[in-house]
């Protein structure tokens, strides 16, 4: 019991964060596009976020580490929040500075957050560490949820109540809101081991250099990621001209990216116990 209360207290201050970060997904080229710029102009504000989300990758750690998991946390939410915002202006340097923020705040979302319920799991409460696969595959099954009913409300806000392109981003603001105000309040604090960043990013180097499987692995990662990124950049203009709904189209991609996840594991643990390479 005492470990379902403490998973929840979790999935309370994550989900919503999560929800808010699948909205902004389904119509940002659209949005940037009814502000008038270019497709190439377009591709230079998509990188500006990727950029920002590379380059603060490579210290994010260190970084959560040093202000602390749960500050860490809170900081994310509220650059996203800005983020959000400033896409209500239509001046390209205000727009580029919101991508650059959605990136530094989604680096975070996606470390800060997992860092802090690990330690907390393991430091403070003594759970057993065979318990945090069970937190982590809650939180792949809600995500999927709220990565489908994403598009479908992006869609009902943008279009149905002819809100335009930017409904989504100012809904986004006030999950993430939400979720800031959860943790702020019920999560206790907790720090990593203070390593100089040269140091930090030296171990990781060596690590690669030694292991050629782990090198072998990153950049086939890599790849993947890239072509999704250029997925993400391109599926709007070629679908919109066809009159397809994006953030129906949205929820199919999210859909389907789920069942392909649901039957990996299926595939692994099930009767045909395949092994991945």
């Amino acid at each position: 019991p005492a470990f379902r209360r403490f998973q929840w207290e979790f999935l309370l201050g994550y989900l919503p964060a999560l929800a808010a970060d699948w909205l902004q997904g389904p119509l940002l080229f659209q949005l940037l596009q009814s502000r008038g710029f270019l497709r190439s102009q377009i591709a230079a504000l998509y990188s500006c976020g990727f950029a920002s989300n590379v380059a603060f990758g490579l210290v994010s750690s260190v970084f959560v580490d040093r202000l602390g998991r749960k500050k860490s946390c809170v900081l994310s939410l509220g650059l996203c929040s800005v983020s959000c915002l400033l896409q209500l202006s239509w001046d390209f340097l205000a727009l580029a500075a919101g991508r650059v923020l959605a990136g530094l705040g989604t680096s975070l979302l996606f470390s800060a957050f997992e860092s802090w319920y690990i330690h907390e799991h393991l430091e403070r409460h003594d759970f057993p560490a065979e318990w945090i696969p069970d937190t982590f595959s809650r939180v792949a099954l809600w995500n999927s949820g709220l990565a489908v009913a994403s598009g479908l409300v992006a869609e009902l806000v943008a279009e149905g109540l002819a809100l335009g392109p930017v409904a989504p981003f100012l809904l986004a603001v006030p999950f993430l809101a939400l979720s800031g105000i959860f943790a702020g309040k019920n999560w206790d604090e907790n720090y990593g081991k203070s390593r100089p960043c040269g140091k930090a990013c030296g171990e990781g180097l060596r690590g690669l250099v030694s292991k050629p499987q782990a090198l072998l692995l990153g950049l086939v990662q890599a790849l993947v990621e890239s072509i999704l990124l250029i997925f993400a950049f391109l599926w709007t203009p070629v679908l919109e001209p066809h009159g397809i709904p994006l953030g129906v189209a949205f929820s199919g991609f999210t859909a389907a990216s789920a069942v392909g996840s649901a039957l990996f594991r299926r595939g692994v643990t099930g009767r045909l116990q395949l092994q991945p390479l």
